[in-house]
């Protein structure tokens, strides 16, 4: 089963997000975040661990970019998509160059994050 992390900070569309997930895919949420310092404190705390993260980019404080910006300098192998309501193509340009592999509209593309977590492979056990 995949290990996902999600940042998001409204609770609503965490909520919604995290049960379409774990209902249609087979994915446990194991660790959320509503801003940039606490899932930089989470995914960098070795105690925790997953296989993806999901990253809103704007946040109550810092940004989705921040977070894309501190795995890919550190060297992070993890695994990181973009669900944002600004998916413009210098935004989902400039999220790719920082090393998200997906830049998902929360407008449209919900089922296309789902049928993506569908399709990735299961960690190695």
């Amino acid at each position: 089963m995949i290990r996902a992390f999600v940042v998001e900070d409204s609770p609503v569309i965490r909520d919604n997000l995290v049960s379409a997930l774990e209902e249609l895919v087979p994915l446990k949420v194991v660790g959320w975040a509503d801003d940039e310092a606490g899932a930089l404190r989470w995914l960098g705390d070795p105690a925790n661990g997953c296989d993806l993260a999901i990253l809103d980019i704007f946040l109550r404080t810092g940004s989705g970019t921040g977070i894309l910006r501190a795995l890919r300098d550190a060297g992070s192998p993890l695994r990181r998509v973009v669900l944002t309501n600004y998916a413009s193509p210098d935004l989902a340009r400039q999220c790719l160059d920082l090393g998200a592999v997906r830049v998902f509209d929360k407008s449209r593309d919900i089922d296309a994050l789902i049928n993506y977590c569908a399709a990735l492979p299961p960690p190695p056990a």
